[in-house]
């Protein structure tokens, strides 16, 4: 199978660590390569019991308690942390783990959860993130033994010995929007990874072009980037079951069609065949419903199967 699924979930919905050790064990067991979660410190609707945990937190906790599943951040909010401490707890991870961290980092954009924890939320977010992408790879980067410095609008690292390193030699890096030239740009410069969030399905190919474009200028080859898109999933062994499933999640089944990896196991399977001919080669499936793993049962034993 070319096609990696990856489990993605919205803890901050209302999801105990041990709500999210079972889902990321059912996913490394399952097969899927991936477990990841949001970074986000409010809910977006009801009313989050029992409370956000910090992400960086749990897949520290997930390290140790699974073996071989990837981890990672989609994405984490680069108002959260200062660049020095996120490369610190990243690589801490990644050791932790044995080296199956990845790094996924955006601007951010819920202003309510900001004012809620009393983080500051800037206007202008953009160069935050690119600075912060700048250290973070840089503090990594350094060869042991040396130091690294950096001298920017919003951060400055001076002589800083730039440990601990992590386990891999590079911890991927994600990066993701729907800006027409920055975003693209600051992937292009820094991302082994470009992801389009929830994205109108016939949007997907344009974009591809865009980031194509965007690795030619940066003197990179296409096939240096992975492109992955995130879709909600909302799967049925029949009608029935797909119907329930949706509203489980407060969905419409026609939305869900039109938006995500949705419907019957013929439907859902179709859907990702047609994500892989526009030229996605990895896809997060939006798990909104933590409790229900037989969802990603029937993933893993009905749909891959159809993808090889």
């Amino acid at each position: 199978m070319s096609l990696d699924l990856r489990i993605f979930t919205e803890p901050q919905q209302g999801a105990s660590y041990d709500d999210q050790l079972a889902i990321a064990k059912a996913t490394e067991e399952l097969g899927f390569s991936a477990f990841f979660r949001s970074d986000h410190y409010l809910a977006m609707g009801g009313d989050g019991l029992p409370g956000p945990t910090d992400s960086w937190i749990t897949l520290a906790g997930l390290a140790r308690d699974t073996e071989t599943v990837r981890l990672g951040t989609l994405v984490s909010s680069a108002t959260f942390r200062h660049p020095g401490v996120l490369a610190i707890q990243v690589a801490q991870v990644d050791q932790m783990s044995g080296g199956r961290v990845e790094l996924g980092l955006g601007t951010g954009w819920f202003g309510a959860e900001h004012a809620a924890y009393g983080i500051p939320f800037p206007d202008k977010r953009f160069g935050i993130l690119e600075e912060q992408l700048a250290v973070v790879t840089g503090l990594w980067g350094t060869p042991q033994g040396e130091t690294f410095s950096h001298s920017g609008k919003h951060y400055t690292i001076t002589d800083s010995p730039a440990l601990p390193k992590p386990a891999q030699d590079r911890i991927p890096v994600i990066v993701g929007g729907a800006g027409a030239k920055r975003t693209p740009a600051l992937a292009a410069r820094f991302a082994d990874e470009y992801n389009q969030g929830f994205p109108e399905i016939d949007s997907i190919g344009p974009r591809i072009k865009v980031i194509e474009q965007a690795l030619s200028d940066a003197g990179r080859s296409t096939d240096s980037m992975v492109l992955s898109a995130a879709l909600v999933l909302a799967v049925g062994q029949d009608e029935a079951e797909f119907t329930r499933r949706a509203a489980a999640i407060g969905r419409e089944p026609a939305e869900l069609r039109e938006h995500g990896v949705a419907g019957t196991v013929a439907e859902a399977a179709e859907r990702l065949r047609d994500l892989e001919k526009a030229g996605i080669s990895r896809v997060y499936l939006q798990v909104l419903d933590m409790q229900d793993l037989d969802h990603l049962d029937l993933v893993a034993r009905e749909v891959r199967p159809q993808l090889d």
